[in-house]
């Protein structure tokens, strides 16, 4: 997470809703070798207190957890280059504007029997952006092959101890040197769905970075 207090004013109840809607980031545990990684969707609960995912049995992170150990997930948002030129003003330097949330916290195995509710719960989390059209549920599966892939995949639980988020959305910058970058932002960013940052730095204040 960026050190700059100007970023991390964002209250939790923003990091959440950011997290949990999203729904999707970068799990990392430290493993003998080094640190391990994965791609993961989750289900983070409202209250930010713990989220649910599961792991193929062959990854590398299932295979390290079979005791309790300290994990990270980490969720990004939109995020784009800034080029100094397009604040306006002089002695500006290149910079990345982003936004980013990291939930600390203890990854733990769950039984068996605990997947096929989570993944029905994952499911409709999601399935519930795409209405009108009918929700998918486990239920629409064959119940043989459903118990098969289920067997290939292990549940896990993850206790959250701390949630970060970085929010730079030039919130350091005057307030009409923010808004000149946020214009060529919409028109020339490079990055990732630059629309919504150029619309969250116009939505920034060097008054109320929230």
């Amino acid at each position: 997470m960026h050190p700059n207090p100007a970023f991390r004013t964002a209250p939790d109840v923003r990091n959440i809703g950011f997290a949990r809607e999203r729904g999707f980031g970068t799990l990392a545990v430290n493993g003998d070798d080094g640190p391990l990684t994965s791609h993961i969707p989750f289900l983070l609960e409202e209250d930010g207190s713990h989220a649910e995912l599961h792991l193929v049995r062959s990854n590398p992170i299932a295979r390290a957890s079979k005791e309790p150990q300290k994990a990270a997930i980490t969720v990004t948002g939109p995020d784009s280059y800034i080029s100094p030129d397009w604040y306006g003003v002089a002695d500006q330097v290149p910079t990345w504007n982003y936004v980013a949330v990291r939930l600390s916290g203890f990854l733990t195995a769950m039984p068996q029997d605990t997947l096929h509710p989570m993944l029905d719960r994952l499911s409709a989390h999601f399935e519930e952006h795409l209405l009108p059209k009918q929700p998918w549920h486990t239920s629409k599966m064959t119940p043989d092959v459903m118990e098969r892939m289920m067997r290939m995949i292990q549940p896990f639980h993850f206790a959250v101890t701390a949630i970060e988020g970085t929010w730079k959305l030039g919130q350091n910058k005057p307030d009409a040197v923010r808004v000149a970058a946020a214009q060529q932002v919409t028109g020339y960013g490079i990055g990732n769905d630059t629309q919504t940052l150029a619309a969250l730095m116009l939505g920034a204040s060097s008054e109320d970075p929230k």
